[in-house]
């Protein structure tokens, strides 16, 4: 067998930008996997993978050309089935063995396993290995079938009569094994070693593979293409900070916009632009956003991070003299950010009050009713929250911020780019001269949009935050639209992360159930919002059922958001399985049990709390039933008591201060006597009164060590 290295390759169309990354990853995993279950792969076997805008394609080394021979070990039937009472086969097994071809073996050659109550009969036989033109073209018929596309193209073959699905035309197929063509077929073609470089500035329009190493150099040599997605995107962020650098500029880092531009060139070539500065006046974001989103450009800014009037153009092509390339994108771009600057004008002549009647046609949910339906119940919820934090002159703030938090979405520069709402309504509030505490909390009360967004930054902003995302999630949840397995498609996970992160990091004395059941009272009363006409049927009618189904909701995603934080699977399990009201506690638990679990004594305390729990379910004890000294009997059980009196007042100082460190380490001192206790105590005493009065002791010892956290879960 020979060993050698592997190049794949389709040639397409150009391939979606937002998605070649991970559909190039994507098909290289499932060739490279599928390779590896066929035993074509070796040991050493590494990879390497390809995606530019026109082709997929992978590069393995150590492929053998066969794979080694397989002993395999067949399950045939129950020997009472497959012998008969003389031990000669059964026509069941013979018709079995013909089957598998093997009709002429002997008895004898079958293996006897006994397999639970039966015995079975086993077949055991070497199957030759696969050739790697057989495993290639399964493992990429599968690649092809698995890779994730949303949505392919369908395209009839060179015959004219074949249609096939795929996320864009293929117009080739390389599958060199070393120097030899691997004899697979896809998409109409048969394998090859021919490839196309770039459309304009390859040196040759057909390139000659002649050897699976020499791909990649020969794609940049001769076809002024960087193959490899990585090694592109290094090449384009390496030369933007070096445009930037020498303008003394800094360009916008982001991530999205460098993976798509990667996609989108094949030979990267950066270059500088301007545009008049009048432009300037308009909102940065606005003029940002139309150079991101309509333009691919990356634009410039100042060492204060302002917007300046030069951006750099990732070209796909190298020309000795770029100025009408430059001065192409500049015409373009004065057209765009004439168009903001129109809409930025044109959206000032109307107040956001003046727009608030035009929310009652906007609809927001056919089963939830309008945007200005919505509006009413987000400011009840508003005030509501501002009320908790005992604030009127906040409320009244929160109130009118939630009026008007929702009327950008009328706005023309909205409509052009919807990811500016709330930014718009900020600047449109802030030219009207509304109060800045109010503007700041419209663009706040979408925050935190995405993980690792900051949080509002006034107590109004936190107020209609709370109360836009608790709407959203009450409402949804109120008509069943929940999400299941990886579909979210109202984002109410991040909804519920985003309520948790503002609890905890704004350190609100608001309790979670607190919270949901203000809310659901609010939503469920349509009379908060006076008198809606037809849409008086689009109450949120929220049951104790549904409020308990929310508090799961979001038990389960601060668990795993706590998890993603580093906290163990223990440690988080411990803390919320007492479901404390108060989040903002959460934090200072999880480092109380996270140092109480340090200590030598937390694991024998955390077994025996594990124990007091299993024996208190079993029995009929009454939890209201105290302490009675004078059954106390056993030295033991009295030490305990003593002991547990020694430190309950301490403990519960520590607590109520939250001091939680503080109030779990005290716990330490009750391992000799808790020990004790149950090496020399029989607490199911036939004595009634003793039982009940050893398992009070136990109630009340349960009580002290799980007020912080369920120490019970840390036990292994």
């Amino acid at each position: 067998m020979m060993n050698d290295n592997l190049l794949v390759e389709l040639l397409t169309e150009e391939l979606p930008p937002k998605s070649l990354d991970k559909l190039g990853n994507a098909f290289a995993a499932s060739v490279v996997e599928s390779l590896r279950n066929q035993h074509l792969a070796t040991p050493d076997t590494t990879l390497t993978v390809f995606a530019s805008p026109r082709r997929l394609a992978l590069y393995l080394t150590a492929i053998t050309n066969q794979a080694p021979d397989q002993a395999v070990t067949l399950k045939l039937m129950p020997v009472a089935i497959g012998l008969d009472e003389q031990g000669q086969p059964t026509a069941a097994l013979r018709k079995k063995l013909a089957a598998l071809g093997v009709e002429n073996i002997s008895v004898t050659a079958l293996k006897r396993v006994q397999d639970g109550k039966a015995e079975m009969l086993l077949l055991e036989q070497s199957v030759t290995g696969v050739l790697l033109a057989t495993g290639l073209q399964k493992a990429v018929d599968e690649a092809v079938r698995q890779l994730p596309v949303p949505k392919v193209m369908t395209y009839q073959l060179a015959d004219g009569w074949e249609n096939v699905h795929f996320v864009r035309p293929v117009h080739g197929l390389i599958a060199l094994h070393g120097s030899r063509i691997v004899p697979i077929r896809a998409f109409g073609f048969a394998a090859g070693n021919m490839t196309r470089g770039h459309r304009f500035e390859a040196k040759q329009d057909v390139l000659v593979i002649d050897h699976a190493d020499h791909y990649a150099l020969l794609l940049e040599t001769e076809g002024a293409v960087i193959p490899g997605f990585d090694r592109r995107r290094n090449r384009i962020r390496e030369g933007l900070e070096a445009a930037a650098r020498a303008a003394q500029l800094q360009c916008l880092d982001d991530a999205a916009l460098l993976d798509e531009v990667t996609a989108l060139v094949e030979q990267p070539n950066i270059l500088m632009g301007t545009f008049p500065t009048d432009f300037l006046e308009v909102p940065q974001e606005c003029l940002i956003s139309t150079m991101k989103i309509n333009q691919k450009y990356f634009p410039l800014l100042d060492q204060a991070g302002r917007l300046t009037n030069r951006f750099l153009i990732v070209s796909n092509s190298t020309p000795s003299d770029p100025s009408q390339i430059i001065a192409g994108n500049e015409r373009v771009i004065r057209s765009r950010l004439a168009d903001a600057k129109f809409f930025f004008d044109h959206d000032r002549k109307r107040t956001l009050a003046d727009r608030l009647p035009e929310l009652d046609k906007v609809i927001y949910h056919h089963q939830l009713g309008s945007q200005g339906l919505r509006t009413r119940y987000v400011r009840a919820l508003a005030r509501m929250i501002a009320r908790l934090l005992g604030d009127e002159a906040l409320s009244v703030q929160a109130d009118q911020a939630a009026l008007l938090a929702k009327t950008d979405l009328l706005t023309d520069m909205v409509g052009e780019f919807p990811e500016l709402q709330g930014i718009m309504g900020r600047y449109y509030a802030q030219f009207e001269g509304i109060d800045e505490t109010i503007a700041f909390a419209i663009e706040d009360h979408y925050k935190p949009r995405f993980a690792g967004d900051v949080l509002p930054r006034s107590q109004a902003g936190v107020c209609v935050a709370l109360a836009d995302k608790l709407e959203t999630l009450i409402s949804l949840f109120s008509i069943g639209q929940l999400p299941t397995g990886d579909k979210d498609p109202y984002a109410l996970r991040r909804h519920a992360l985003g309520i948790i992160r503002i609890l905890i990091e704004k350190n609100l004395p608001i309790g979670l159930d607190e919270l949901i059941v203000g809310a659901a009272r609010v939503l469920g009363d349509s009379s908060v919002v006076g008198e809606q006409g037809t849409e008086a049927h689009h109450a949120r009618p929220v049951t104790p059922e549904l409020t308990t189904q929310l508090l799961d909701f979001f038990f389960d995603r601060l668990a795993s958001n706590l998890r993603d934080q580093g906290y163990t699977a223990q440690e988080v399990e411990a803390v919320l399985y007492l479901r404390p009201s108060l989040l903002c506690e959460i934090p200072r638990r999880l480092a109380a049990v996270r140092a109480f679990a340090a200590l030598p004594e937390a694991a024998s305390l955390a077994a025996a709390n594990k124990r007091v729990g299993n024996i208190l379910k079993k029995s009929e004890f009454d939890a209201a039933a105290g302490i009675d000294e004078t059954c106390l009997q056993a030295p033991a059980e009295i030490t305990l008591y003593q002991a547990l009196s020694g430190i309950e007042s301490d403990a519960r100082q520590a607590f109520d201060k939250g001091d939680y460190v503080t109030a779990l380490q005290i716990l330490a001192t009750l391992k000799t006597p808790v020990d004790a206790f149950f090496d020399q105590v029989m607490v199911n005493d036939e004595n009634e009164a003793l039982r009940r009065n050893r398992l009070a002791l136990l109630a009340a010892l349960q009580a002290t060590m799980n007020r912080v956290a369920d120490i019970s879960r840390l036990a292994a």
